[in-house]
């Protein structure tokens, strides 16, 4: 299992995931529809939108409609040749600090017929190797629903600590959750 960078070699793997029910975004089951529709519009397009390093892209819909700026993002794509899911990195630059509209560094997801396997611990630790390696941030905040027990296990076998319990803002349904937090100090060590 490797990340890769988004590409047409691997369109039709994404494709088959969002057809199949998957969504890189369980937030807003809507996401799988609305990337299906701009992939078969522009291709091209969808794929250099997962890399936007300057925030460059359109503002981002939140879940209940509203838009908001969006941060320096990209995505990388779970691969152990087929599809396995995403994981993403966005920060703020100049500051480590998250706007109250993104609660996390890092975001993952690994398809229902793949969970099971480590992918997600993999995932987590090669993009922490990338992050740290890049040198923009000197820890990485990672949040969960607090009954996602195994989000949690993969986040603590990267070496997340819990430093905060709180819940969500209505906008993300108000959930119990936690954050965890990775310095990148420690990430291969």
């Amino acid at each position: 299992m490797d990340l890769v960078w988004p590409a047409t070699q691997y369109l039709p793997g994404y494709t088959h995931a969002l057809q199949q029910g998957w969504s890189p975004d369980h937030l807003r089951p809507q996401t799988a529809l609305d990337e299906l529709t701009q992939i078969a519009q522009d291709p091209a397009g969808f794929l250099s939108g997962k890399v936007d390093r300057e925030a460059k892209g359109p503002p981002i819909l939140l879940p209940d409609g509203s838009l908001v700026p969006r941060l320096p993002a990209y995505v990388r794509w779970i691969w152990d040749g087929e599809f396995c899911g995403s994981i993403g990195f966005r920060w703020q630059p100049g500051t480590t600090e998250l706007p109250a509209y993104c609660l996390g560094h890092i975001g993952y997801s690994v398809v229902p017929w793949k969970r099971g396997r480590g992918y997600a611990s993999r995932a987590l630790k090669l993009l922490l190797l990338e992050v740290r390696e890049d040198g923009r941030l000197p820890h990485v905040d990672i949040t969960t629903d607090a009954d996602n027990l195994a989000s949690q296990r993969v986040i603590e076998v990267n070496g997340g600590k819990l430093v905060e319990r709180f819940y969500k803002p209505a906008v993300y349904g108000g959930a119990e959750s936690l954050r965890f937090r990775i310095l990148l100090t420690h990430v291969g060590a």
